[in-house]
């Protein structure tokens, strides 16, 4: 089984551009693969585009909100979670 740990919770989403604002929680950065989790979402993507005051960062450490692209619709109060290093992938 994969371990997971929390990382964040989306504060806003921004439906017109796919953004979701997250309190980092703990340390965060471009690459991680991440889960977001709520009552009616389940999304697992990687971080690709991260942004702190509108300028692209790399890393996200605790207490920043950060802006990060995504891949389908989350809502505030969704939970946030990094996903393992090196999970089994097909090769």
């Amino acid at each position: 089984m994969s371990e997971r740990k929390r990382v964040g919770k989306v504060t806003h989403y921004f439906n017109k551009i796919r953004v979701a604002g997250v309190r980092v929680t703990d340390r965060l950065a471009i690459g991680d693969r991440v889960l977001i989790i709520g009552h009616t979402t389940a999304l697992e993507q990687a971080i690709q585009s991260m942004e702190l005051d509108h300028r692209p960062i790399q890393v996200a450490e605790t207490g920043q909100e950060v802006g990060i692209k995504v891949i389908d619709q989350v809502r505030a109060g969704d939970e946030v979670y990094r996903l393992p290093a090196g999970a089994p992938e097909e090769a």
